[in-house]
């Protein structure tokens, strides 16, 4: 039987706002890092995971990456998603 879709509303801290969907993956969080360049310009990267641990295991990586790329500074969130906020 298939999945039933539906959409999934991440919303952060900052009021940012992030609609997924429609999907029948089971994701259950979402992952922001906004990294600052040395440049002072900045990049965001994001994704959604189907766990809070999984999507916590990306902070170690944003951390590398941090060191490879260069940032001069990053956050990273994690907000569970919630469903049927789609507007």
């Amino acid at each position: 039987m298939a999945r039933k879709k539906r959409y999934l509303t991440a919303v952060m801290a900052d009021g940012y706002v992030k609609t997924i969907g429609p999907t029948g993956a089971p994701f259950t969080h979402f992952w922001r890092i906004v990294a600052v360049l040395q440049n002072g310009k900045t990049d965001v990267f994001w994704g959604h995971c189907a766990s809070r641990k999984e999507a916590a295991g990306k902070q170690s990586a944003a951390g590398e990456a941090a060191k490879q790329r260069g940032w001069a500074t990053y956050d990273f969130e994690v907000v569970e998603l919630v469903e049927g906020l789609h507007t």
